[in-house]
């Protein structure tokens, strides 16, 4: 048996079955703003700039780096998560922005799974235990006997979720109480600590190590499972006799909810062109990180896996949703 379409239904069918194709095969067409969630300089930051000269290269339109730091990068997750869904606004998003949040706010402005569309892992790595060259420990059996020994003396400083759960983590764990200063981002949290301002600090390798190697700070452990191959001399934690600790971070990135399932596939194919890139790969071999590239449907039930393990972390770590 024949069908014979209606023209009115023909029309419409050319219009769904090609016009979003067609749109996809142009894209993209104007300039993508990656924003960023945390100052210039950070872990992220840099990361973003590596991919970005990539993607600049490959699609042939300009890719801008805007950084929204501040509120533990609520405000550029939600500015992301209200802007058209057309694939030119991209969140470079972190363990912060798009999995620790829901367990640090009691009302956060944006839903870190239901308002993104996801696009790609890009990177992921772990924190080092550091502290102000003038505090008299040399060991982690050192640093928690001194801060046992001055209850609510001593103060660690986070640039986002990843550093405040690991030093609450580290801080549960070892009996200890720690004051807490919040920061937009590791940077300025790095310089207070070597400024004497705060003396403890769990930052990423990216903000660690040009500190580390240049002396400015005293480097006691890594957060990860075995040592690093960067700071092999260090312990880990577990090792330090903190059984059980680990912690670490992740970057990815997400595309407002919404967004053609053609335009994301396309963005997926750029940014993991990038985090494949000579770049990228210098910057991963540079900053004791590792490529986390993903599919967006990897990245999508990667989130979500993360969300609930954060909310278990910072439950266990004692923190209280804001």
């Amino acid at each position: 048996m024949r069908t014979i379409l209606h023209p009115l239904a023909a029309a419409l069918m050319c219009l769904l079955g090609f016009a979003l194709p067609a749109k996809a095969a142009t894209f993209p067409e104007k300039t993508i703003r990656f924003i960023v969630p945390n100052t210039a300089g950070s872990a992220t930051d840099q990361l973003a700039r590596a991919i970005a000269s990539t993607v600049q290269q490959r699609s042939g339109v300009p890719v801008l780096v805007d950084n929204k730091p501040g509120a533990n990068g609520i405000l550029a997750a939600e500015s992301v998560a209200r802007s058209a869904p057309d694939g030119y606004t991209v969140l470079i998003g972190n363990s912060t922005t798009n999995a620790a949040n829901p367990s640090l706010y009691k009302k956060l402005s944006y839903d870190a799974d239901k308002d993104f569309a996801p696009i790609s892992g890009l990177g992921r790595g772990s924190q080092v235990l550091v502290v102000n060259n003038d505090l008299p420990v040399k060991t982690i059996a050192d640093l928690i006997g001194l801060v046992k020994a001055n209850p609510d003396k001593y103060a660690y400083g986070s640039g986002g979720a990843s550093a405040r759960v690991a030093s609450e983590t580290f801080a549960q764990m070892a009996g200890v109480k720690l004051l807490h200063v919040p920061y937009k981002g590791n940077p300025p949290a790095m310089a207070d600590l070597i400024a004497g301002q705060i003396q403890i600090f769990f930052p990423d390798m990216t903000t660690a190590l040009p500190m580390i190697r240049g002396g400015k700070v005293r480097a006691l452990a890594v957060t990860s499972k075995t040592r690093s191959s960067y700071l092999p001399e260090l312990p880990t934690l577990q090792e330090a006799g903190l059984s059980g600790y680990q912690a670490g971070y992740w970057f990815a990135a997400y595309a407002p909810a919404g967004t053609p399932p053609e335009i994301v596939s396309a963005l997926n194919k750029l940014i993991s062109e990038g985090v494949r890139s000579e770049g990228a790969t210098t910057f991963f071999r540079n900053n004791g990180m590792e490529a986390f590239a993903t599919t967006p449907e990897q990245l999508r039930s990667f989130t979500r896996e993360e969300i609930a393990n954060w909310a278990t972390s910072a439950k266990a770590a004692g923190i209280q949703p804001e």
